[in-house]
């Protein structure tokens, strides 16, 4: 069994979605000014980095972070190997062999640059079509290696609100460069923010 760690560090340069405010962390007081220990005071959004859309991201009155089941959170899963494609539709998430996996991770060419400090503003994203195909397949969670899952340009965010309306969990930003596709038990922590419409995550994954 080996664990791989699936989740980006947080830091002041890390890549950010349009429009959001950068990560900022503040010395509140440290050791090396005499001060009795360290502590740090961390300015960010709740979808920075590795983090869970849960519905209430856009869904008036939808559930919080806080109030996603652990059982949607934890459990048996793939890394599907959506590499070379430009988009994620239903033909390539069929074609991927994805059918009642009930939490999936699309690993795509996005990897190479979702380290980077700039957002790029062509990457892989999921169709609506690929949106009803995983809804069919009752997948209850579905992660990619974007800081969004749909692309940036679609206003009305048709892709989120499909997930969300059908209760399935959307994890953005996930790290995959050093995850072989394949089976895994996933396991997604986000903080518990009560009332929040998101969440920074740790993911991991045992294989």
């Amino acid at each position: 069994m080996k664990l791989y760690d699936a989740t980006l560090a947080i830091h002041e340069k890390m890549m950010i979605f349009p429009g959001d405010p950068p990560f900022e962390k503040e010395a509140v007081s440290r050791i090396g000014n005499g001060d009795d220990f360290n502590l740090t005071r961390l300015h960010l959004t709740t979808h920075l980095g590795t983090h869970v859309d849960p519905p209430a991201h856009y869904i008036e009155n939808g559930v919080t972070v806080d109030r996603i089941p652990l059982e949607t959170l934890i459990g048996p899963g793939v890394v599907a190997d959506l590499r070379e494609r430009a988009k994620i539709d239903a033909d390539a998430l069929e074609k991927a062999g994805i059918k009642d996996q009930k939490r999936v991770l699309l690993k795509t060419d996005n990897g190479r640059r979702l380290l980077e400090s700039s957002f790029h503003q062509e990457y892989v994203s999921l169709s609506e079509d690929g949106a009803r195909f995983l809804i069919e397949c009752g997948v209850r969670l579905v992660g990619i290696d974007a800081l969004s899952i749909e692309h940036h340009e679609n206003p009305e965010a048709p892709v989120h609100r499909r997930l969300l309306e059908a209760g399935i969990l959307v994890v953005e930003g996930v790290h995959l460069n050093d995850v072989p596709p394949g089976s895994y038990e996933i396991f997604c922590m986000p903080l518990k923010i009560k009332g929040g419409d998101g969440a920074p995550a740790r993911v991991v994954l045992r294989g």
